[in-house]
């Protein structure tokens, strides 16, 4: 073999690179294993503990610390640790108004509502919200003008009286494109605020949608209060860091003499007593000053605060500053003096919530002045994990901003002249008058105040003004880099485009739920493991051991690469790894059978194996590539948990490539060098389908009879009895209840809840203990307090019941999907399985240059999802599991397809072979019936390993996957059917003459 040593070599590398990726998760979870046995069981004292090492080494070797550890192990799915997954729409029709001052015209407004029918129609809602509002226009009004509807004194700077509607819709939809990145803007910092390990949120390009996820996140309504409330622009002046410093002297003064009032327990008025000693601190500003210096020299020596004092003295002494580092800087003098400008401190990312704390108290807003509150920075110091704590002024009778967002026109990002960026913020006539006085007064003197832009509490730039603005045109410059000002930009137009964001599907997932699905995944993913090992040591002797290793190797190598590009663990993700266990033996038993050929035609071993290895390669590609397109197309056009899976699919596809065709190789080599005897049967295994011949060409007119049958009943079946459909393709609201240590039947439960929740409510088992209740009820009703209303309802009247008695605490999961998000979802799922079959069609014809090879191909694969699909119909109802049709079903169709073809690709291979070294007098019939015989014992082999998986991950894998794993399971049977029953006498039938 040619190139061992670039193998062992990459192969080596890799394994380093592998080992040095799970080492993050191993550390993480050494870590958070002392975390809880430091915190015996208190999960808020755990939490603290996390916290207060984030910034310290936990990886000695390397001195990374625990965030960054964290940041990089292995990131687990909702489905697996809990939390929540929301999408959120924005509605594109309020904008639309918004932008038209909401003109009253009755055309105008019955076009809105028409495109809003149409988008929540399931053939149309793919289309763009603004295409659809102005054909609906030029309908009701064919001469009608838009302009005269949008060019208001706002708008005339960019579209003119005169504009034709194609300008006006060009316009509307730059608009409602910024609108919907400005709402991404706005949601990622509102995120950032619940302080979850590995947030993720995405803008669903060529959509108004935004997908968050927030992993172990436990406050589900404050999130939906938060994500789905209005953008709050506002202008603040602001205070020097000179005149708020005194501020927090004495806020630092009074906690430090409640502690001790505290500890001291001496039974006087502790409000007396720290009155008292905030009078003198107000009175020493000498106090004042010798509490500055020292706190920031020992503050320089460590970022995070004050740190070589004695932690326990400092946050006894000044509870403030013992999580908090003042502004300060060195003067030209050497001396430390205040730094200039409205920042007044910095605080590590996981004390911010405590100075929080101590800001907000009602003892400390009784004492500081009321036009004053601190607000951090929407970003991090560069470079850092330390935010910014600037000091804002309140103005006016309600202490308030100086000016709100809703004045800003435009903004953009530009550069000024020496290229610098910048933002370009352009007001309307109203704003620019207020602007021009603000501004005048911040101007005014030697020292330049700043203006704090502030969206949701947060603060995105305090630029210092240098001079009185006037006209309404403002720059705003700085360190900035492009994306800097994008971001600012897109802020600035918060208040002019109020695109409000409503939550339009969800999931939430509790930790005991996840914990439940992480057990299940183990243990399916160690058994399946252990059942094929032992199969393939079992059937294969010592090249089974082989295999083993390879299979191992593989896991491993899989597991590495999955954490180093970051790829999301999820429940269907664990179902691909065991499903790739099954798939990755595949190569080794085409390898296998090869050798055994080349071997019963008496070469030596050495010659055997490279033979084998040389012949399997074409249908080991062939497969494997077919396999890995299935993937692809599920990647593309699934999401969430099914882009997990398929992630885990095509990266098992390429790695157990690597094992099975490079290290299996090597280590063969290996042995051979050592003169080991490899044997690749054991003595009741190395007959098997040795002389099989059956009549499988002659018989296909039974085998389309049998298929058409089952698929006429199962058609029959669909257009009466039809499916049961998830939540995620029927809509509604969905909720996992837990019932410990009751025995309760689903009968009880719809006792309970129909005459409240309706009779349409479906109430399904999963397992002994838990039950899947989906109800339509306030379907139609999208607020956060419908959600907790449907919510609180369930709870009251299970609870009402003395059978079925629960609290809030026993719902451990539950999802929301919109009927707009169900349609979208139905009509997706079909245009994608026939998009595969497509897909994997044409690369049959173009890997065996004939039609009759892909034509095969398409009705196996078609054959194979009609006869699942009429499955789930037909028995829907009869067997004691879920037969919904979801998402994770849809995955189950499509890797059933690739999994189909793969299994055709090989005997089509084997086909093409017998062709062509076959002589004139042979009937094609006869050396296709041959060829068949030839693959039959790889073909069930590889069936049955993957079974074997399949059958433990539908016994061990979890309720959660278990209708998922049935629609493999019976998939695969069906595959390997339609691979030797239907694809092939499908050749013989269309190509008699051709294959002549």
């Amino acid at each position: 073999m040619q190139g061992k040593g670039v193998i062992k070599f990459f192969a080596i590398l890799l394994a380093v690179v592998c080992l040095y990726q799970l080492s993050f998760t191993w550390v993480a979870h050494k870590v958070e294993s002392d975390a809880r046995e430091y915190s015996k069981g208190d999960s808020t004292k755990e939490k603290t503990y996390l916290d207060s090492i984030s910034n310290q080494p936990v990886y000695p070797l390397l001195k990374h610390d625990y965030a960054y550890v964290k940041q990089r192990e292995i990131a687990l799915g909702l489905d697996l640790k809990g939390g929540m997954n929301v999408t959120m729409q924005i509605q594109l029709d309020e904008l639309v108004r918004k932008i038209a001052n909401n003109n009253p015209d009755a055309t105008f407004n019955q076009a809105l509502a028409n495109a809003d029918k149409l988008q929540a129609n399931a053939q149309t809602n793919q289309k763009d919200y603004i295409a659809l509002f102005v054909s609906e226009y030029e309908k009701l009004n064919p001469n009608g003008k838009l302009a005269a509807i949008f060019s208001t004194k706002d708008n005339q700077d960019h579209l003119k009286f005169n504009a034709s509607n194609s300008e006006v819709k060009t316009y509307l939809e730059d608009l409602a494109s910024t609108a919907v990145k400005q709402s991404f803007t706005v949601l990622n910092t509102r995120i950032n605020q619940f302080g979850v390990t590995q947030p993720n949120i995405q803008l669903q390009q060529g959509s108004n949608r935004i997908l968050v996820e927030l992993p172990g996140v436990k406050e589900p309504e404050r999130v939906r209060k938060l994500l789905s409330g209005s953008a709050k622009l506002e202008f603040y002046e602001t205070f020097d860091n000179a005149e708020a410093y005194q501020y927090l002297i004495n806020v630092d003064n009074l906690l430090a003499a409640k502690s001790k009032t505290a500890k001291a327990d001496t039974g006087k008025s502790a409000k007396a007593d720290t009155t008292a000693k905030l009078a003198a601190g107000k009175a020493d500003t000498a106090k004042g000053s010798s509490l500055l210096s020292k706190v920031q020299k020992n503050a320089a020596k460590n970022d995070t605060s004050a740190a070589s004092l004695s932690k326990t003295k400092l946050a006894s002494q000044h509870p403030l500053f013992a999580v908090m580092s003042l502004n300060v800087g060195q003067g030209a003098n050497g001396q430390q003096q205040l730094g200039p400008g409205p920042v007044v401190g910095y605080a590590p990312l996981q004390d911010t919530a405590k100075v929080n704390s101590y800001l907000h108290s009602a003892d400390v807003l009784a004492v500081i002045p009321r036009n004053i509150k601190f607000l951090w920075e929407v970003k991090p110091v560069k470079n850092t994990k330390t935010f910014a704590l600037y000091a804002i002024k309140l103005t006016g009778a309600d202490n308030g901003p100086v000016l709100s967002g809703d004045v800003i026109n435009d903004a953009r990002a530009d550069n000024d002249q020496k290229g610098s960026p910048e933002v370009v913020m352009i007001m309307n006539s109203e704003g620019a008058q207020k602007w021009r006085a603000v501004t005048a007064e911040a101007s005014s003197g030697t020292n330049k105040k700043a203006i704090a832009i502030v969206l949701d509490d947060n603060v995105y730039s305090a630029p210092t003004v240098q001079n009185e603005i006037s006209g309404g045109v403002s720059s705003i410059s700085g360190n900035f880099t492009i994306d800097d000002t994008r971001d600012l930009a897109n802020v600035l137009k918060a208040g002019r485009l109020p695109a409000p964001a409503h939550i339009v599907s969800e999931s939430i997932v509790g930790p005991s739920l996840g914990q439940e699905a992480i057990t299940a995944g183990i243990t399916s993913s160690v058994l399946g493991l252990v059942v094929v090992l032992i199969f393939m040591i079992a059937y294969y002797n010592r090249a089974g051991t082989v295999a083993v290793v390879a299979v191992v190797i593989n896991i491993f190598f899989l597991m590495g690469v999955l954490t180093s590009l970051g790829a999301v663990l999820t429940v269907p993700g664990v179902a691909g790894i065991v499903l790739t266990l099954g798939i990755a033996v595949d190569a080794n038993v085409l390898v296998y059978e090869r050798v055994r050929e080349e071997l019963g035609l008496g070469k030596s071993l050495r010659v055997a194996v490279s033979d084998g290895f040389k012949h399997a390669l074409p249908s080991i590609l062939d497969s494997q590539i077919s396999t890995f397109l299935t993937g692809l197309i599920l990647f593309v056009f699934g999401s969430g948990p099914i882009q997990g899976f398929a992630t885990t699919l095509m990266i098992g596809i390429a790695t157990s490539l690597f094992c099975s065709l490079l290290i299996s190789r090597v280590i063969f080599e290996w042995m051979l060098d050592k003169g080991m005897d490899i044997k690749f049967s054991n003595p009741w295994s190395s007959h098997t389908f040795k002389n099989a011949n059956f009549a499988f060409v002659k018989n296909r007119g039974k085998f389309y009879i049998f298929s058409g049958l089952f698929i006429a009943a199962g058609l029959v079946s669909i257009f009466t009895r039809g499916f049961t459909y998830g939540v995620d393709f029927e809509g509604g609201r969905n909720y996992i209840v837990s019932f410990p240590n009751k025995t309760v039947t689903t009968e009880q439960i719809h006792e309970a809840i129909d005459a409240t929740l309706g009779r349409s409510t479906e109430v399904k088992t999963m397992g002994t203990d838990k039950f899947s209740i989906t109800t339509n009820y306030l379907f139609n009703d999208n607020s956060t307090a419908a959600d907790a209303k449907v919510r609180a309802t369930l709870v009251s009247t299970l609870a009402n019941k003395a059978e079925t008695k629960i609290s809030d605490s026993n719902i451990l999961g539950g999802s929301k999907v919109s009927a707009t998000i169900a349609d979208e979802l139905k009509t997706s799922a079909i245009y994608t399985v026939l998009f595969a079959i497509f897909v994997i069609s044409a690369y049959i014809l173009i890997r065996f240059r004939k039609w009759q090879f892909s034509l095969g191909a398409m009705i196996a694969t078609a054959h194979d999802a009609l006869l699942v699909l009429s499955f789930f119909s037909l028995f829907n109802g009869f067997l004691p599991f879920s037969l919904d049709i979801d998402q994770a079903f849809i995955a189950a169709i499509l890797t059933v397809i690739g999994y189909s073809i793969n299994d055709t690709v090989v005997v089509f291979d084997r086909i093409r072979e017998f062709l062509e070294h076959s002589n004139k007098n042979e009937k094609p019939e006869e050396v296709i019936n041959k060829a068949i015989n030839s693959t039959l014992s790889r073909t069930i082999i590889t069936a049955l390993t993957v079974v074997f998986v399949l059958l433990v991950l539908f016994i061990f894998g979890g309720d959660v996957i278990k209708g998922f794993s049935f629609a493999l399971l019976i998939g695969v049977l069906f595959g390997t059917y339609s691979s030797i029953c239907v694809a092939t006498p499908v050749i013989v039938d269309f190509g008699k003459k051709d294959l002549k």
